[in-house]
């Protein structure tokens, strides 16, 4: 079985990316997946809603990527919820168009996971950071997976760390694809990166 992956990819600088850059490079050319870089697209932040809303019908699974900044996302994301998640379409009466899709978040983070505790220094969880994502997904009947997340992006210069990232989005990316994960709600843990690196059978 094979779902069409659409990776919502926004990134102000992209210039100047070092991992969002060679995240996206692993997936590249990938059958069935789709990546969109939405600052690319809409500098100017005039968003073609329909046609925002016929990429969301015409895939199954839904990749947010984006780094993490101020515990969020880039502005072009919000602006784009705004927008595009229209009542009538994505909630509200008639508004079940999304229903059944899956959605998750690939992130970096400048901090390392011992950051994102309660004895670190932000205090909350990577997961209660998304809640707000999380909450959107659930109110539009989507499913919301667990992120995949790469910490520590600002000390993250070793190559072999950095290819091991990437490899392991690619592996990520073509297992939703492919449906090959066990994505039983109540078993999830609270990163996809848990879940791949128990999947070496994917490698």
């Amino acid at each position: 079985m094979s779902l069409r992956v659409l990776i919502l990819f926004a990134h102000p600088a992209f210039q100047k990316s070092r991992i969002n850059r060679r995240l996206l490079h692993a997936v590249q050319g990938l059958e069935n997946v789709k990546i969109h870089d939405l600052y690319e697209e809409y500098p100017d932040f005039q968003i073609d809603v329909k046609r925002e809303q016929q990429l969301l019908l015409d895939h199954d699974v839904i990749v947010l990527q984006h780094p993490f900044f101020w515990y969020s996302s880039p502005a072009l994301i919000k602006e784009w919820e705004d927008l595009v998640l229209e009542y009538g379409f994505a909630y509200g009466v008639g508004g079940t168009r999304l229903a059944g899709k899956r959605m998750l978040s690939a992130i970096t983070t400048g901090g390392p996971e011992t950051a994102y505790r309660r004895a670190g220094y932000n205090y909350f969880t990577i997961r209660e950071f998304l809640t707000p994502f999380e909450q959107t997904a659930r109110f539009c009947k989507m499913e919301y997976l667990p992120p995949f997340v790469v910490f520590g992006s600002l000390r993250l210069f070793d190559e072999e760390e950095l290819a091991e990232h990437a490899a392991a989005y690619r592996r990520l990316i073509e297992g939703l694809r492919d449906d090959r994960f066990d994505l039983t709600q109540s078993q999830l843990p609270d990163y996809f990166n848990v879940i791949l690196a128990s999947q070496t059978d994917l490698v």
